[in-house]
C-alpha cells in the first residue's frame, strides 16, 4: 500500500479551530459498514445505537501541559520543548525546536520555578532532558506549559479543560484522546442507566499522533511505542460482556490499540500493562473491537489508516467525501463518527 492511497482533499476552512459549545451537542455521522448506510445526526443521539449489555471502553489518559517555552541561559536563544515520556522523576524524552541548539550540556530557563536541561540526543532527533524545579511537578509544569494543540489549531485555548476528557484521571499524554471530548457527565449517565457498562482502559498518547507517515510505502512507516494499561476489573467486564453477546465499543483509535494490544487471538482481553507499537492498517483482523468511535483524522495518517482497516479502504474515503459535502468540522475539536 501506498501512503498516497489515503490522500482526500480537505477544504482548510473545515479544519475545527475551537470545540462545540456543548460537548455532544457536535455532530456525529454514523456509518454502518454491513449496508454502507450513513446517517447525519448530532453526538448526545450516540446513546441510541448502544444495547444493553454493550461495553464502552474509553480512555482515562489526562493530558500535561507538555509544551516549555523556554529562553537559553546565557544568550537568551528561544527553544521550545515537548514533553512526549516520562523516564524517571526528573528526566523525559521531548521534541525540541530548534534542534541545533539543544545540545547536551545546554541549560534552558522557563520561569522562575522550572529549568531544562539537556542530557541526551537520540537518533531521531528527540532529547532526554532533566527537569529542574522544587516542590509539587504538576503544580509547577501547570503553571509553565500549555496544552500541546496540534499545529492545524492556530486558535488560542482559553479553556484548558475543553482539550481533556470529562473522565481524564491519569496523568501522561501529548494529546488528547479527542473522541472522548465529545461525551459530558449526563450522557455517560444516561448510558449506564440504559444497561451499557462502562469500563476505563490506559492509553498515554505520544510521538504516534505527531509524527507524520513520510515512507512512500505504508508498510515502512515505523510506530513509536506508547504506554497502556488495562485493569483487572477492565478486562473482566469486557471479557463477561463479550461472553454475553455484548459489543466492546471503542471511544476512540487509543481505546482500540490498547484493546487490540492486550486481546488474544480469541478476543479475550488481559489485564497488564506494557508498551506497544501497534500499527493497524488494511488487512488487520480486528479481535477485540467491535464498534468505534472516533473524529475525522488528516490525509495519509495512521490514524485514518486504522479506521480504514475497519472498514476499508474505498469506504472510508466514500464517507469521508460526504463529510467534506455536508460540512463536518474536521481534527482535534472536530466532530465525530460512529462505526457500527
Amino acid at each position: 500500500m501506498k501512503t498516497s492511497d489515503f490522500y482526500y482533499d480537505l477544504p482548510p476552512e473545515l479544519i475545527a479551530q475551537s470545540p462545540a459549545e456543548k460537548r455532544d451537542m457536535s455532530r456525529l455521522l454514523v456509518y454502518d459498514r454491513s449496508t454502507g448506510a450513513i446517517e447525519d445526526r448530532v453526538f448526545h443521539d450516540v446513546i441510541e445505537y448502544l444495547r444493553p449489555g454493550d461495553v464502552l471502553v474509553r480512555n482515562v489518559t489526562r493530558v500535561i501541559p507538555a509544551r516549555l517555552y523556554a529562553v537559553r541561559e546565557g544568550t537568551g536563544g528561544a527553544m521550545e520543548f515537548l514533553l512526549l515520556r516520562r523516564i524517571s522523576q526528573t528526566d523525559w524524552e521531548c521534541l525540541v525546536k530548534p534542534g541545533r541548539k539543544a545540545l547536551p550540556g545546554r541549560n534552558f530557563i522557563v520561569n522562575d520555578e522550572l529549568s531544562v536541561t539537556v542530557l541526551e540526543c537520540l537518533d531521531d532527533g528527540n532529547r532526554i532532558v532533566r527537569l529542574n524545579y522544587e516542590g509539587i511537578f504538576e503544580e509547577v509544569l501547570d503553571r509553565a506549559g500549555e496544552m500541546p494543540l496540534p499545529p492545524y489549531i492556530t486558535k488560542k485555548l482559553e479553556d484548558k479543560s475543553r482539550y481533556q476528557t470529562v473522565y481524564a484521571r491519569d496523568n501522561g499524554s501529548a494529546a488528547a484522546p479527542t473522541a472522548g471530548l465529545h461525551f459530558t457527565p449526563e450522557l455517560l449517565e444516561a448510558i449506564r442507566q440504559k444497561g451499557v457498562f462502562i469500563a476505563d482502559v490506559l492509553l498515554h498518547v505520544g510521538l504516534g499522533t505527531f509524527r507524520p507517515v513520510s515512507a512512500e510505502n505504508v508498510e515502512e512507516h515505523k510506530m513509536h511505542s506508547e504506554f497502556w494499561q488495562v485493569t483487572e476489573e477492565a478486562a473482566a467486564m469486557i471479557n463477561a460482556a463479550r461472553a454475553n453477546g455484548g459489543r466492546i465499543i471503542s471511544v476512540g483509535t487509543t481505546g482500540c490499540r490498547t484493546l487490540e494490544s492486550s486481546s488474544d487471538e480469541n478476543g479475550v482481553v488481559h489485564a497488564g500493562s506494557g508498551w506497544t507499537d501497534i500499527f493497524i492498517t488494511p488487512g488487520y483482523r480486528f479481535k477485540a473491537v467491535d464498534a468505534l468511535i472516533t473524529n475525522f483524522h488528516l490525509p495519509e495518517s495512521t490514524l485514518l489508516m486504522l479506521i480504514s482497516a475497519f472498514s476499508s479502504r474505498e469506504e472510508v474515503l466514500r464517507v469521508y467525501r460526504h463529510a467534506v459535502e455536508e460540512r463536518y468540522r474536521f481534527f482535534s475539536f472536530g466532530d465525530a463518527m460512529l462505526m457500527v
